[in-house]
């Protein structure tokens, strides 16, 4: 779309704002009526360490929102002369989980207490027994019940809990309301009643009633919503919130919150049953969206929903590419050494391509990218390991094809439950990320570890700032009883399906060798970690 079309759906109110906290970001994307981008604008965060805590200050949620935004209304006076007062439609999204409790002031009674605080360890095995259903650190109840096992003043105080963009969209908007998918990471989702699991919220209300509260569970959590619900307007007050200038009209209308794994769903084009994404960089975790619940409750795989809320099965791995990047660094100081200039990206694309002419097996070489802990595979800690046999065949393309390999392992041994135990089926995945960025290598790789066809799409590095600006676009433009799904693949992916590269046979069998080599070997990662010479 041209300068003047976008500046003309600027001013007609045909754009969907969405706006994501990420870990370190906050992002803000506009989008046209044709949901591509037009402006974005970001501010940089991190969060603190506080008293044991891993935290965000309110002060920074909404300095960094009103930064984004401010950042954001600039790009659209600098690239189409306007000045931004309103848009057509507009989401708020974030990180999942965690635990924002308030009483009935609106006062927040302790610090934020992030997805990445580990500290609910009693809490969440309890709850998985009561349950009988996996519920991880994370989630909002298990940081619940655990401040109640531990005495927190605050709980008898309580009058909602909350994440952080339903918090903001309370904030913005008056309502205590949550997009399904992080409303599944608050608590157990019926994906048939598009709820909280009934059953389970009455035994947790049991479970607790020895202690008096004045709550029940409802009573206290936001409302779960679909893709394409009323979630309400942003009120006078919420403008001034968000905009400080004062320019920002009340009245647009705002779509269910949602957290970044839901949005990453939309952004990848994810949402439909039998299909998926793998995010592969630093960790690497797959997300497939299933045609039914599973049979029974694993420890390796949480259970979330699409913002549809059709159930979804993640197989998550702590560890991916650290390794590997820091053998293509030891690559690069030897390069260096010889007094050779070193493009990196041209350095990962040769070592990458080298790897596709190793043997399908990688030669019965064996590594672990166990930087940190690796729960799929029962490590506190980790250490990075190659291991061969007299008898491998090492060369530099086997060498990189097993580093390649050992990235998706760990992930692997999720997916194996999902595949081989629960019998999943997946017709497509699409993968974003580090790994793919070396034209059909990780692509082929992924495929034949998953025995499924994988595509890569350009658009899949605009992010979930642009996926919940899809949602916003969504409650605006879909049609009467048009599935999220449709609308995806013909009002936004219509015409972009990327490249998709089918599984190899030969592929498919050397990969399924490197994994049972691969399981044969944990003993060698464990006697590394209880060793004594680290």
């Amino acid at each position: 779309m041209g300068a003047n079309e976008a500046k003309t759906a600027i001013l007609e109110n045909r754009t969907a704002l969405g706006i994501e906290f990420g870990s370190t970001r906050i992002k803000a994307v506009l989008v046209d009526d044709k949901n591509q981008p037009i402006a974005s604008g970001a501010y940089e965060w991190e969060n603190q360490y506080v008293d044991g805590i891993w935290t965000y200050s309110l002060e920074e949620i909404w300095k960094g929102l009103q930064g984004s935004y401010q950042d954001m209304a600039e790009d659209v006076q600098e690239k189409y002369g306007v000045e931004l007062t309103s848009v057509g439609a507009f989401g708020v999204s974030a990180m999942m989980h965690g635990y924002m409790p308030f009483n009935k002031e609106g006062e927040l009674m302790v610090p934020f207490r992030t997805w990445r605080n580990n500290i609910t360890g009693e809490a969440s095995e309890k709850l998985a027994e009561l349950f009988h259903y996996n519920i991880p650190q994370r989630w909002s109840i298990a940081h619940l019940y655990q401040a109640i096992l531990n005495g927190e003043e605050h709980v008898k105080d309580i009058d909602y809990i909350t994440t952080l963009e339903a918090y903001v969209h309370w904030k913005l908007t008056g309502k205590r309301v949550l997009g399904i998918g992080d409303a599944a990471g608050m608590f157990p989702i019926d994906s048939e009643t598009k709820d909280y699991n009934e059953e389970m919220v009455q035994k947790f209300d049991e479970l607790v009633a020895p202690y008096g509260f004045p709550w029940k569970l409802r009573d206290i959590m936001p409302k779960a919503l679909v893709a394409g619900q009323d979630a309400g307007v942003l009120t006078e007050e919420g403008a001034k919130l968000l905009d400080v200038s004062g320019k920002l009209k009340a009245g647009i209308p705002m779509c269910p919150p949602e957290g970044d794994a839901g949005t990453g769903m939309v952004a990848t084009n994810s949402v439909r049953r039998r299909t998926g994404n793998v995010s592969a960089g630093t960790s690497v975790f797959a997300m497939i969206v299933l045609e039914k619940a599973l049979s029974k409750p694993y420890k390796e795989i949480d259970m979330v929903t699409t913002p549809a809320g059709d159930p979804v099965a993640m197989a998550h791995s702590n560890n991916c590419t650290s390794d590997l990047n820091a053998w293509v660094n030891v690559f690069k100081e030897f390069a260096e050494a010889m007094g050779m200039e070193v493009d990196m990206n041209k350095l990962f694309g040769t070592l990458y391509n080298k790897a596709m002419e190793g043997d399908p097996d990688c030669g019965g070489l064996l590594s672990y990218c166990y930087f940190s802990g690796e729960h799929m595979t029962g490590f506190e800690e980790g250490r990075p390991l190659f291991v061969r046999s007299p008898e491998s065949k090492f060369t530099l393309a086997n060498f990189m094809r097993n580093n390649l390999y050992t990235c998706l392992g760990a992930m692997r041994v999720g997916l194996d439950i999902l595949l081989n135990q629960e019998h999943v089926k997946i017709d497509k995945l699409l993968g974003h990320g580090g790994l793919f960025k070396t034209k059909g290598v990780g692509q082929q790789i992924l495929a034949d570890a998953v025995d499924a066809p994988v595509s890569v799409m350009s658009t899949a590095g605009e992010g979930g700032a642009w996926g919940i600006a899809l949602l916003a676009s969504y409650l605006l433009n879909r049609r009467e009883g048009e599935a999220l799904a449709d609308f995806l693949d013909e009002d936004v992916f219509k015409g972009n399906e990327g490249s998709t590269l089918a599984p190899e046979a030969e592929g498919v069998k050397g990969f399924n060798a490197f994994m049972d080599r691969y399981m044969k070997g944990i003993g060698i990662e464990r006697a590394a970690v209880e060793s004594e010479v680290w």
